[in-house]
């Protein structure tokens, strides 16, 4: 894959963006190990990160509550119906990683939402910050649990 990954200082601290000219790639919290082109090519990998980060940025104000950028995600075929689903859970909404498993019909399949959750490159952009226990704590989250309850204060009072 050619892509470009470009360091973005925001209001939570740090993110790596990653893309390629097919979308945007990753959403990271740590710099990736893997060695991207920098910004200094053209081209429409950029266009999407300036995007990307114009779209974030509204979104750390409280001004935009979905994000509308093309994305070329990469994980096996679970990974992306789970990824899908976590999509679908409404801004300010959380959900138990049991209710992702029901809506994609694999009840029992609760431990491997939980892993696909966990490995989804696109943070912010698909909401897994959203998901927590059954029994109502946060779990985990790449970003750590503090940004994890920024971003869930966020999308309640419109602020961080």
């Amino acid at each position: 894959m050619s892509a470009i990954q470009v360091k973005m200082k925001s209001k939570i601290g740090p993110m790596y963006l990653v893309a390629s000219d097919k979308g945007l790639h990753g959403v990271f919290w740590k710099e990736t190990a893997t060695p991207y082109r920098n910004k200094q090519h053209q081209g429409r990998a950029v266009e999407i990160l300036d995007e990307a980060q114009t779209q974030l940025e509204q979104y750390l104000d409280g001004q935009r509550k979905s994000f509308d950028l093309p994305l070329d995600v990469q994980g096996t075929s679970f990974q992306k119906q789970v990824w899908k689903e976590l999509s679908k859970i409404p801004y300010g909404k959380t959900y138990s990683y049991s209710d992702i498993a029901k809506k994609i019909k694999n009840d029992k399949a609760v431990r491997a939402v939980g892993t696909a959750n966990g490995r989804n490159p696109l943070s912010l952009i698909v909401p897994c910050h959203r998901v927590i226990a059954a029994n109502g704590t946060l779990g985990g989250y790449a970003g750590g649990l503090s940004i994890k309850e920024k971003l869930l204060r966020l999308e309640q009072t419109g602020s961080l």
